[in-house]
């Protein structure tokens, strides 16, 4: 059985992913790099990757071929605060999907080692000393 079978398929992912966005859209450092005025189509988008990843059908690569996660996050500004922020808003959104522990943490250590994995601003060490 696939983490997206286990976890209950498309309505689990959905309810991550908009508790996820409920969070960016008041966010004052992440919603700017959403331009689209509304955060649906960015939603859908990380609905469909995450239900991919997870097992679920291939609709993302379908739609919009290989994720390429860094190269479609290029554009933007990716430091560790911005890193930070959306890891606050997705631990959020995974504790509210109040998982079993064992998949809860399976999603989490993924979603952390993608944030990290996105950061392409080096941080000076000196800034603030």
């Amino acid at each position: 059985m696939t983490l997206f079978e286990a976890v209950g398929g498309e309505p689990t992912f959905r309810k991550l992913v908009d508790e996820f966005y409920a969070g960016v859209a008041t966010d004052p450092l992440l919603r700017p790099m959403y331009p689209e005025e509304d955060l649906g189509p960015a939603a859908d988008r990380l609905t469909l990757f995450l239900m991919q990843y997870w097992g679920g059908p291939n609709t993302y690569s379908a739609q919009r071929g290989h994720p390429r996660l860094r190269m479609r996050h290029v554009s933007f500004r990716i430091g560790a605060a911005e890193r930070d922020a959306w890891l606050h808003h997705m631990r959020r959104a995974v504790d509210r999907l109040d998982l079993p522990p064992e998949i809860a943490t399976a999603l989490w250590d993924y979603l952390e080692r993608a944030a990290y994995f996105m950061v392409n601003v080096a941080e000076d060490p000196t800034a603030g000393a």
